[in-house]
């Protein structure tokens, strides 16, 4: 499938349309909306991610029974998710399906009503997600890293909030929500679908034209740097869990590519990375090791996490200096740098075979940059990545004397 053949389009009240053909029974089409968790007022936390939620229990023309069925009594589903900076949200039906998609996701983003007795229910199932989510140290640790890396800033709370903060969210607050930023200049509709464009684009004009367009009011403000921290708390775990780490390069910065290609031989979601070598294949001391990235509009977070046994987290710490050290003093040569190079455009290959997973990044792309890049410019974007650049951004960013630690441990 290219990537080259996209097609977009812009309503007259500043929605932005894109949609990439693709010949097959099942199709994808949605919402990105520049809004998450950071983009909620001091006493609001937790609100972004229960509309998110909510948006489905009613509009002003359906009950949450006539929504949910909607799509399915087809094969179709509808799902959701926020993260801190978008919110997404979308639908995978059979191809011939497409227009009751679209008629129904416009329907969620122009007319939630939030009713104040789904809004009661709905509010119960967050706080059991909150509940299982804190019976998961190895997720919860992340977000508590990046509360302590972010704190004071809108960056620096979880997306779910807490049961106390989301007692005092009302519908009223939810609906204010979505008048403020599920707005057309602050969204993006995106199709994967069989589709043709010139159907695509009008069934856009007739379901979302008439969402009401206001003034931009997204103002998001570059978090403070903040000295670094080392905090060891007692947790009811079996093992210890670490997420040790830094702030990294921002979404638009010319040295996050490379800092993906780094991050990939450090820590990626394959077995011969770095740190999968050194702590569980020469050592056993892990199950799981890996590191991670994520690019903000303005900032962003490099990390890695492990979980072991607490008589081995000084020396898996030990050891992941060790590999650190390797990485900025010497071990990247121009053959493995070509060998790194290609493992990344090969992963890149086989994510691109995850639908689902293409048409979110196409939908998220095109809100971030205005366009989709295609696999052969991805390809020359990698292949341009220079060995001392990569070394650069290696000694500027695998120091862990700069970085931060957190421990969970029983």
């Amino acid at each position: 499938m290219s990537m080259n053949n996209y097609q977009t389009h812009t309503l007259s009240n500043g929605l932005r349309v894109i949609h990439l053909p693709r010949v097959g029974s099942v199709s994808y089409c949605g919402f990105i909306v520049n809004a998450g968790t950071r983009d909620e007022l001091a006493d609001e936390y937790g609100l972004a991610h229960l509309v998110e939620h909510t948006i489905f229990k009613g509009t002003s023309h359906r009950k949450a029974y006539h929504i949910r069925n909607r799509m399915e009594v087809v094969g179709g589903e509808l799902n959701a998710y926020t993260s801190k900076e978008e919110t997404v949200i979308y639908s995978i039906f059979p191809s011939v399906h497409q227009e009751r998609a679209m008629e129904l996701l416009g329907d969620l983003v122009a007319n939630a009503s939030f009713p104040d007795n789904e809004f009661e229910k709905e509010r119960e199932v967050v706080v059991e997600e909150i509940e299982m989510y804190r019976d998961t140290p190895s997720e919860l640790i992340y977000d508590e890293f990046e509360n302590r890396l972010f704190a004071n800033h809108a960056l620096g709370h979880n997306i779910l909030g807490t049961p106390a903060e989301l007692e005092a969210i009302t519908p009223e607050k939810a609906r204010n929500f979505l008048s403020r930023h599920y707005t057309p200049r602050q969204m993006v509709f995106f199709s994967l679908s069989s589709m043709p464009a010139e159907r695509v684009m009008q069934l856009a004009e007739r379901y979302f034209s008439a969402l009401v367009d206001r003034p931009e009011t997204v103002a998001r403000v570059l978090p403070a740097e903040l000295p670094t921290f080392e905090e060891r708390i007692s947790c009811d775990t079996h093992q210890a869990h670490v997420v040790w780490g830094r702030r990294t390069y921002d979404l638009y910065d010319k040295c996050r590519l490379p800092m993906l290609l780094l991050n990939n031989i450090l820590g990626g979601p394959c077995l011969n990375s770095q740190l999968n070598v050194a702590l569980r294949e020469q050592r056993g001391y892990v199950y799981t090791v890996e590191s991670s990235i994520t690019n903000y509009t303005d900032t962003g977070v490099f990390s890695l996490y492990f979980g072991t046994d607490v008589r081995y987290v000084d020396k898996c710490m030990q050891r992941v200096r060790k590999v650190l050290d390797r990485l900025r003093n010497g071990y990247l040569t121009p053959a493995r740098l070509a060998a790194a190079k290609k493992q990344y455009l090969g992963q890149l290959m086989v994510a691109e075979d995850n639908n689902e997973g293409l048409a979110l990044a196409i939908g998220k792309g095109y809100l971030r940059h205005g366009s989709i890049l295609s696999p052969e410019e991805q390809t020359r974007r990698i292949e341009a990545i220079s060995l001392d650049m990569m070394q650069q951004v290696a000694q500027e960013m695998l120091d862990a004397d700069k970085w931060s630690l957190l421990v969970f441990q029983p």
